[in-house]
């Protein structure tokens, strides 16, 4: 298994998602989103983690919606 070329930090992830640092670490305590990866204090993402994420919460979407999944891009 390959090791990601960089893991996210808090922020990074809330960059990514338009959203507060406060509201990703509400989603990790919750459980929406899966938990980070602690070094030291710090959370870190890994990209693969959060491509995956992505893809269930299409999936999601589109079965609310009644229609098929868009293709990963």
């Amino acid at each position: 298994m390959s090791r990601p070329a960089r893991y996210l930090t808090t922020e990074e992830v809330a960059e990514r998602y338009r959203t507060s640092p406060s509201t990703i670490r509400y989603w990790r305590h919750t459980g929406y989103l899966r938990a980070g990866t602690q070094f030291g204090r710090r959370t870190l993402y890994d990209p693969a983690d959060l491509e995956e994420f992505d893809q269930e919460r299409r999936a999601e979407e589109a079965a609310e919606r009644g229609a098929s999944p868009r293709p990963a891009v």
